[in-house]
Formats: structure tokens, C-alpha cells, sequence
């Protein structure tokens, strides 16, 4: 700025600069809000020099970068001059554009292919809880490529760590029946559950031609490759698995099988053919996330390390990279809080529960859904409120009048039931359940009745899943 009034002097065609870069004989152009403040002083002299070199100046950053609308936005072409300019070139490129050689693309982010995987256990009708934590949440992923209120391990809000990536997406939801008969099951009861279990994916909003949906057993790699790992995996890790010691300890060790002791193997089996680095998963499977990560740190490190690892790979033609890909865990929760029993608000609706009327099917009669409702339990406390660690049933309750009304702030329904009574809000939430679950259940029927696309369904979701699988497990 010290030089700039000997510049407008003596060079009044210099002060408009610009810089042009060559790549691959293709011009990329940019224009400094800077420069654009020289061009409005320069163009005050109306030198015919000026004028000429900005029109080729201007057409040159038209037809390469295309940031000159940008920059007329940003600064308002103070000059009456410029502005004409601005007017008469743009015209120009318009008109031309036909003809005129195209831009140079933007540099390409990098692209990374990342798979989702999730389940549900075909063991009984899914209820309420199994939809809103996990079902709604994969649909919510399918069509956006973000779950809200996800979080990592560490209970912190899952955000994607590089923003200069681009991210494809491959969603495979799978129905896991290999995990159900860790308990007798009746063989004709479960091929009957598992379809009804894939059919309710579907109806739920999980798309086909998105999403590949498929069946656990289907794809024999999820067997194969559990034996492997159960080879490599000590015993007291499995051992201290809660849901281990929990129903042991409920059934007694006589009676329970190995299959409940290796089934965060299996878990760990099914995360890990797929190379899924983002695992969605609810809070009680926490653990068992952690378990198939400490089984790819062990494995990665015992297997495929030296060079011995590295020439048996390369005699086999793939590359020497550790096998497995360490996943993260996306703990996600249905409306902010998990879905709890409708007898009692402090243990998770189960299907396991001996008790129907502990939680809401998915597939419920309305009639079935309003007189469960009616009986749930409650409390003798006036007014309904959130959050009172002494009245986890009102908690609950609210939780759920929440979940099925995604389009309502947490802060309207608190206003609205703060006054109500139980007699007053229960037929409020009975009917919001309904009406929430009234589509689901009519597109399900209409997906279960035509059993030949549902096959083909699982036909195909299986196929591409096998591919995938077996590529890892060879």
C-alpha cells in the first residue's frame, strides 16, 4: 500500500492482478477480495488499457473457476465502470459457454467405503424397545449416513474425525438367528420368526435397494470364522462377560450351554467378516464390543506381524495389512433413553420376559396396545414428570409418548402432561403408540404375504453379504 499511488500512476494495468496456475494446460483462476479492491480504485481512471485487460481478465476467471459471482456478491462493483464490465462479460461467457472448454474439476476428496452392521435376535415378535433403539435408528442411517445422538465408548458424541473425506456407505442388517439357540428353540417357530423379524425391516422403512438385509445362518463364513477366533481368544475374557454370569447364574452352569459362553465370539465374528468400522450398538452390548476389539488387537498382533506373515501374503496375492479392522462402537439409545418394562421401570423390555404385558409388540392389536398400556405400572405421585430417579416408571412412560412423536420437543410434552394424571395421560400414550405403529404394521403385512419377494430379499442380501465374507475369512 506504500507504492500504491506511484502504481496508479505510472501502471494502471498492473494494479488488476491475478495468478494463473497451469494444470494439464486447464487455468485455475483466483481473485483475492485484495485484488478486487485495486480493480475498483484502478477502475475509477477509465483507461481503455484497464478496461481491455480486465474483459479478458474477467472472461478468464468466468470460464475457469467461476468464482466472479462470489466476488460481485461480496464487494457490490462500487464502480459504475467494473459493473458494466461485470454485465458485458458475463454476457459474453454466457452466450459461449456452449463452445468454451470446461472447467477444471475441483481436486477429488478421498473416498472411503465404510459398512455398517446390526441384528436383531429372531427370538419371539420384536416390541417396542428392539424398534425404536435399533430399527428406526438403521432407517434414520440408511437415509441420512448419521444416527442422532450416537456415542462412542467413552460416552462422548460420535462425530466424524475427518471432514475431508468423503464417506460411500454400505448397510447390512442381518437377522441373527445363529445367536437365538444359545437357548432351545423350537425349529419351526424360529424360520417362522425370522421372517417375520426381516419382513418387519422392511415394513420399518429398511430399503432393499439401499440396505442389504439377510439372514445370520445364510452366509457360513459367520461359523467358520467364530471357530477361528474362539481358537485365539482366552478363556477368561468370555468369563467375565455380565450376560454370562447372569444367566448362568439365573439357569445354573449344568444346564447352560457353551454357546451362551462364546456368543461375544460370534458377535465379534459377525463385526469382523465385514470389515465394519462403525458398529451401532445399545448400551447392554457395550461389552461385548470391547471383547471384538481386544480380539483384533490380539489377533492382528500374534498373526500378522513379520515376515514370515508378510510372504505368505504375498504368495497368496493380497496385501500384508493386519486382517481385521478395529471397529468403533456407536452406542445409540431410542429417544435419548432406553426402553424399559412396562411392569417395572427399572429393568430393559425383553423379549425374554415371561411376562406379554412387560412390553409392547410391535406387531400388538391396537386394542392389545391400549389395555397394556391401561395396566402398566405407574405410581400414586400427582402430575407426570422426567427424569425423578424416584418415579423411573413416569420416566419411562414419557420416554416412550416421546419416541413416538419425533416431531414434538421434549419441552412441549413436558408442558403439556405436567398437571395430567395417570387416568388422563394413558389413553393419551395408547393412542400415539398406535397411531406410530398403525403404517409399520399394515406394510407388514403386505411384505409378509408376498413371500416370494421376501426370499428374494434375503436371496440376494445374503449373496452380497457371502461375497464380502468370504474374501475375509480366505
Amino acid at each position: 500500500f506504500f507504492y500504491l499511488p506511484f502504481y496508479l500512476v505510472t501502471h494502471p494495468v498492473i494494479v488488476v492482478q491475478h495468478r494463473i496456475q497451469v494444470f494439464n494446460t486447464q487455468f485455475s483462476m483466483k481473485v483475492s477480495l485484495h485484488n478486487c479492491y485495486l480493480m475498483f480504485l484502478a477502475s475509477s481512471l477509465s483507461t481503455r488499457s484497464v478496461v481491455s485487460f480486465s474483459r479478458q481478465h474477467f472472461r478468464n476467471v468466468i470460464q475457469s473457476s467461476q468464482v466472479l459471482q462470489r466476488t460481485h456478491d461480496n464487494i457490490n462493483l462500487a464502480s459504475p465502470l467494473l459493473t458494466r464490465l461485470f454485465a458485458d462479460i458475463t454476457a459474453e461467457t454466457t452466450t459461449s459457454s456452449s463452445s468454451a472448454s470446461p472447467s477444471p474439476a475441483t481436486t477429488p476428496k478421498k473416498v472411503i467405503t465404510r459398512r455398517i452392521l446390526s441384528g436383531v435376535q429372531p427370538t419371539g415378535s420384536l416390541h417396542l424397545g428392539n424398534y425404536l433403539g435399533a430399527i428406526r435408528q438403521w432407517v434414520e442411517f440408511q437415509n441420512t449416513g448419521k444416527f442422532a445422538g450416537a456415542e462412542d465408548l467413552e460416552g462422548k458424541s460420535y462425530d466424524e474425525k475427518d471432514k475431508g473425506v468423503e464417506i460411500v456407505n454400505e448397510n447390512f442388517f442381518c437377522v441373527v438367528d445363529l445367536h437365538a439357540i444359545t437357548v432351545p428353540q423350537d425349529p419351526n417357530e424360529l424360520e417362522e420368526n425370522t421372517l417375520k423379524s426381516a419382513a418387519l425391516y422392511i415394513a420399518a422403512g429398511i430399503d432393499p435397494t439401499k440396505s442389504k438385509v439377510f439372514v445370520q445362518s445364510h452366509v457360513s463364513a459367520h461359523s467358520e470364522l467364530t471357530w477361528l477366533l474362539s481358537c485365539a481368544t482366552p478363556m477368561n475374557w468370555l468369563e467375565r462377560m455380565i450376560q454370562f454370569k447372569e444367566k448362568s447364574k439365573k439357569a445354573g452352569t449344568e444346564s447352560v450351554g457353551v454357546g451362551l459362553l462364546t456368543y461375544p465370539v460370534l458377535m465379534a465374528a459377525d463385526i469382523l467378516l465385514y470389515q465394519a468400522d462403525r458398529v451401532p450398538v445399545g448400551e447392554d452390548q457395550k461389552q461385548h464390543l470391547e471383547l471384538a476389539r481386544d480380539i483384533v488387537r490380539r489377533f492382528n498382533d500374534q498373526y500378522c506381524k513379520g515376515g514370515q506373515y508378510k510372504k505368505r501374503c504375498k504368495k497368496a496375492g493380497v496385501p500384508s495389512y493386519p486382517v481385521f479392522t478395529e471397529p468403533e462402537a456407536m452406542i445409540l439409545k431410542a429417544g435419548g433413553a432406553r426402553v424399559m418394562s412396562l411392569t417395572d421401570g427399572t429393568s430393559k423390555m425383553s423379549k425374554s420376559d415371561p411376562a406379554d404385558a412387560s412390553r409392547i409388540n410391535v406387531l400388538d392389536p391396537p386394542e392389545v396396545i391400549r389395555d397394556k398400556i391401561k395396566r402398566c405400572k405407574t405410581d400414586a405421585v400427582k402430575g407426570i414428570e422426567w427424569d425423578n430417579p424416584e418415579r423411573p416408571e413416569a420416566t419411562n412412560l414419557l420416554n416412550i409418548y416421546a419416541a413416538v412423536q419425533p416431531g414434538r420437543s421434549r419441552e412441549e410434552i413436558a408442558e403439556e402432561v405436567k398437571d395430567l394424571s395417570w387416568g388422563e395421560f394413558k389413553p393419551l400414550l395408547a393412542e400415539a403408540i398406535v397411531a406410530h405403529l398403525d403404517p409399520i404394521q399394515k406394510k407388514y403385512a403386505e411384505v409378509r404375504a408376498d413371500e416370494e419377494y421376501l426370499k428374494g430379499v434375503l436371496k440376494e442380501g445374503s449373496e452380497a453379504a457371502d461375497l464380502i465374507a468370504q474374501r475375509t475369512l480366505k
